[in-house]
C-alpha cells in the first residue's frame, strides 16, 4: 500500500501509484512491465481500461466524500497509440458532477506526453445509508440533466 491509502488490491497487482489525489483531478501512474503486455508486445487494452476506471472512480469518490459511495456504470476507453514499455500516466478531470451521477474524462499519456488512450467513465453516486442529503459542503445540490429528463428527451428520436 502506498501512503495515500490506495493500491492494496488490484491496483497493487497492476502496479498503480497515486501521485495526485483530489476531487478535481486525480493522477495514476503505472510502469509497464512484461506482464502487462499482450501477445504482440504492446500494452493490453485492459490495462488502459483499468487505469481509466481507477482514476475516475478514485477522483469521484474523493469528491463525493462522506455523502456515500460511487460505483462505475460505464467505461468507454479508446486506444490511440501502441506502446510496449515505459510509464503511463492517467489523469482524471470532471466533465459533470451531479446529485446522482458523475462523468469523468481520463487521458492516458506515455513518457513523452503523447496520448496513448482516452476514456470517459460514468459513476453513480450511492447516498450513505444514514440518509445524507446529497448536498455538497455549501449546501448546493448538483444538477443532472438526465435526472430531469432533458438528456433523455434530447437523445430520443421521433417515433422511439
Amino acid at each position: 500500500m502506498n501512503g495515500n491509502g490506495f493500491g492494496t488490491g488490484f491496483e497493487k497487482t497492476v502496479g498503480m501509484d497515486f501521485p495526485e489525489l483530489t476531487g478535481d483531478r486525480t493522477v495514476v501512474t503505472c510502469d509497464i512491465t512484461p506482464e502487462l503486455l499482450q501477445a504482440y508486445g504492446i500494452v493490453h487494452g485492459g490495462v488502459y481500461c483499468s487505469l481509466v476506471e481507477t482514476a475516475a472512480s478514485v477522483a469521484g469518490a474523493i469528491w463525493y466524500g462522506d455523502r456515500g459511495n460511487v460505483v462505475g456504470v460505464a467505461n468507454h476507453t479508446n486506444f490511440l497509440r501502441a506502446i510496449g514499455s515505459g510509464t503511463v500516466t492517467a489523469t482524471a478531470t470532471p466533465i459533470h458532477r451531479g446529485r446522482t451521477q458523475q462523468l469523468w474524462l481520463v487521458t492516458v499519456t506515455d513518457d513523452t506526453g503523447r496520448d496513448v488512450a482516452r476514456g470517459e467513465v460514468r459513476l453513480t453516486n450511492l447516498p450513505a445509508a444514514d440518509g445524507s442529503s446529497g448536498t455538497d459542503d455549501k449546501g448546493d445540490k448538483g444538477s443532472d440533466a438526465a435526472e430531469s429528463g432533458e438528456a433523455a428527451d434530447a437523445g430520443r428520436s421521433e417515433g422511439a
